[in-house]
């Protein structure tokens, strides 16, 4: 989310973002001129408030003075003056949540700003090659697709997936089952053993909150999966309170019982009172948390797109000290996409499913650090495909192609022999302190005066599935074995080639 305060300070600034964005000027002007507008009437209506309270005070000490005068009139005339305030602060406090409601919902669905050095452009046709490693070898005629191979093989199975779930779905078998895992074994191994990263095992399903931190929603919810609401089977909190005091009323004779054995007398009614107030207090206490933990079961959870998610958020609402930054976590986990928007884009094989598997990286930095931590974070990455020994470019998104959250992306495309193209393999994005807003999430500045937001980095270190692909790929045989990359061995039981059973 964007800074209000920034925006009031930098409207031409923020209008030439949007069209860098591929905004038409007269979206990107009205669109600021809105937030603006919204801010003023937020703004005037603080302040307002503010004088009305200060009226009030002041009326109220009058009111006493008044009252030791002797004088009626005026006392009862700064009485309902005074009541006609309370009102307007009531309706006003109203009135205020609103403001701060629409501004956010308008702030919500701006994009972040992209960096300087981003280039401008469109679409992928505008995105810039920043580095190529690896030769692409020549393309021989007995080449195939991944799934032409995994299907020959009898280890990639659609028609089983199609009938347990549907279209975009694979089910894995034998020794491609197994190198999949591998993979993800092999960078989890990577990431936490040589590039400095914390594994995480995080929940795969998330509350709103969660989605809203990392920019997944409002905007792109149609793109997710999410469980099935059941809110009619919570209990309301009355039902909660009633169940507190009957069980404390019905206890309280055995309190009154153990209080005589251990003094000798009576408890009386006042101690009685204090007893069966304390237990109350002590029952809300627990259950409000039964109650609370019994809602976020009814409420609707999402199934992950990615462990950004969870990761990023381990430091919401959170002040991290300066010298535990930068923070890196890692995790190997299922994601859930419904590729809305998609329909006819690699309906065949496995580049494109609802359910795939992932390494993510992710990154938290103070401010001065984030741009060269994503610089480290992409070279991570890249590392997982010189290992595997497979060929790629590393591309700098331009500003039409860049995700909602990012101020600059760097997407590394690996080369697949089959399509005879190079495909995106991962995607490593700086944030700035863009989501940092929407989880308000902070760090101690270092001479330890201020918090500042921390600034978020997220990269897939990387996409097991399509990483399976590039090997099948790359490594395929005319007879239609595929070779098994020494990387992966170890994690294969020294297997050297996969063939049909």
């Amino acid at each position: 989310m964007l800074d209000i305060k920034w925006i009031r300070d930098n409207p031409k600034a923020l209008v030439e973002a949007l069209r860098k964005r591929s905004w038409s000027a007269e979206d990107a002007q009205s669109t600021v001129d809105d937030l603006i507008a919204r801010d003023e009437a937020r703004r005037e209506h603080l302040t307002e408030l503010q004088t009305r309270q200060e009226r009030r005070n002041a009326a109220s000490k009058e009111i006493g003075n008044a009252m030791r005068s002797g004088d009626a009139a005026l006392a009862e005339r700064l009485k309902t003056e005074v009541g006609e305030i309370k009102a307007f602060i009531q309706n006003g406090e109203a009135r205020e949540r609103e403001l701060d409601k629409a501004l956010n919902d308008a702030l919500a669905v701006l994009p972040n700003v992209p960096l300087d050095d981003v280039p401008v452009g469109k679409d992928e046709h505008d995105n810039v090659v920043k580095r190529i490693v690896g030769k692409v070898p020549t393309r021989p005629n007995w080449v195939k697709e991944h799934f032409e191979i995994g299907e020959a093989l009898g280890m990639m199975d659609f028609e089983r997936a199609v009938k347990l779930s549907g279209s975009r779905f694979t089910v894995l078998k034998s020794g491609l089952a197994r190198m999949e895992r591998a993979l993800g074994q092999f960078m989890l191994d990577l990431h936490t053993t040589e590039h400095g990263y914390e594994e995480i095992q995080p929940p795969l399903m998330v509350r709103d909150e969660a989605m809203f931190g990392t920019g997944q929603l409002p905007k792109f919810e149609e793109d997710l999966f999410q469980t099935q609401k059941r809110v009619e089977e919570l209990p309301s909190f009355e039902r909660f309170f009633d169940n507190v005091k009957a069980k404390t009323w019905a206890a309280l004779p055995e309190v009154q019982r153990e209080y005589k054995e251990r003094t000798g007398k009576e408890m009386t009614t006042e101690e009685a009172f204090s007893s069966f107030n304390a237990a109350m207090e002590q029952g809300m206490v627990d259950y409000r948390r039964q109650y609370d933990e019994a809602k976020a079961l009814a409420s609707r959870l999402w199934l992950i797109p990615t462990a950004e998610v969870p990761l990023t958020n381990l430091v919401r609402e959170d002040i991290t000290s300066h010298e535990k930054l930068p923070l890196r976590y890692t995790a190997l986990t299922p994601c859930f996409r419904s590729e809305a928007g998609s329909a006819g884009r690699d309906t065949r094989g496995m580049l494109r499913q609802h359910q795939f598997y992932k390494v993510e990286l992710v990154s938290i930095t103070d401010q001065d650090s984030s741009l060269a931590e994503h610089e480290r974070m992409t070279e991570c990455a890249e590392e997982v495909l010189k290992r595997l020994g497979l060929p790629f470019r590393t591309m700098t998104l331009c500003t039409g192609d860049m995700g909602f959250g990012a101020r600059k992306t760097y997407d590394i495309e690996v080369w697949l022999p089959g399509q005879n193209a190079y495909r995106e393999i991962s995607s490593c994005s700086v944030c700035g302190d863009f989501q940092a807003r929407r989880m308000d999430a902070r760090y101690k500045d270092k001479d330890g005066r201020g918090n500042r937001f921390v600034h978020t980095l997220n990269g897939s270190g990387t996409a097991v599935g399509r990483a399976l692909i590039a090997v099948i790929e790359n490594y395929q045989n005319e007879d239609g074995s595929v070779t098994i990359p020494e990387a992966l061995r170890p994690y294969m039981g020294g297997l050297e080639k996969i063939e049909s059973r």
